[in-house]
């Protein structure tokens, strides 16, 4: 992979108590490893054009595909494919043509990519599962997550019908960010804030990051990288590592592994027309990957 190119880095205090860095004019960014997951290409919601930018200005040697890449179940009522959904498609396949390994395990919205697991569209690998070692050896377990979580499985009316309400959430925030960019103000998510504030969403994934963690440890890792509820994280669960690369719907996040064996959530808020100009915030939820026991 090549070396970095950094003309200037700022490193400052979130409120959040995260470190930020704040990368500026034209830099490269390169990892050991990628994950991005629960894109939905197919809807409108999609923020297609920020992922063009991120995946311009990233290279890896592994990018995984975490689930939902695609949005089938959006797909099944309507019709909806700009030029920049195919060509985020493009760019994917432009990578593992030049060598980068590319994974795909796919969703619950694109369920119907599981009945290709073992074979590979364009160099890009499909599995069901998969196991990331780290730099320092350990095993990572790598999934969707949709199978582990209750909603999903058992009533799938219900998922369905919280599809279609969140559907309404994202054109609501749509909508609300086109006047607060008018207004000079940040991007902020409707949904996000409702997860954060509402106990049962709350609740909700806390439980699913609980069994995530469980079922990592049974199968003889030590941590998982998961998707499926948009909510970036990495944080230590009873001596398991858990790590979410959220979504490109809300958040846009994605999660990365350096060469040195560090795990940070990357948050591509800033858009950009070319790789150049480039200013990319890189929120480090670090937890490095010869921290746990």
């Amino acid at each position: 992979m090549g070396t970095m190119q950094t003309t200037e880095t700022r490193i400052f205090d979130h409120p959040s108590h995260n470190r930020v860095e704040v990368h500026t004019a034209g830099e490269a960014f390169n990892y050991r490893t990628i994950w991005i997951s629960d894109i939905h290409l197919g809807t409108p919601g999609c923020k297609a054009e920020y992922l063009l930018d991120f995946l311009r200005c990233h290279e890896a040697d592994t990018f995984y595909l975490v689930g939902d890449i695609l949005d089938g179940w959006q797909l099944k009522k309507g019709w909806y494919w700009p030029q920049s959904h195919n060509d985020v498609i493009q760019k994917l396949l432009r990578k593992a043509r030049k060598g980068t390994r590319v994974v795909y395990v796919p969703g619950n919205h694109d369920e119907l990519a599981r009945q290709f697991v073992g074979l590979a569209f364009g160099d890009i690998e499909v599995v069901e599962d998969a196991v990331h070692p780290l730099a320092d050896g350990r095993k990572l377990w790598v999934v969707h997550g949709d199978l582990f979580d209750g909603v999903t499985e058992h009533a799938r009316w219900l998922s369905h019908l919280g599809d279609n309400l969140y559907t309404l959430i994202l054109k609501f925030n749509q909508w609300l960010n086109a006047i607060r960019a008018r207004l000079g103000m940040p991007y902020w998510s409707v949904s996000q804030y409702l997860k954060q504030q509402v106990k049962n969403a709350v609740n909700y994934i806390a439980a699913f990051e609980e069994v995530m963690t469980e079922e990592a440890k049974r199968r003889g890792c030590q941590g998982v990288v998961c998707g499926h509820i948009h909510k970036a994280e990495i944080r230590d669960i009873n001596g398991i590592l858990y790590c979410n690369d959220g979504d490109w719907v809300e958040s846009l996040t994605a999660l990365v592994e350096t060469f040195e064996g560090e795990l940070r959530i990357i948050e591509w808020r800033n858009r950009v027309d070319a790789p150049f100009n480039l200013r990319a915030v890189v929120l480090e939820d670090i937890i490095s990957a010869g921290a746990l026991p």
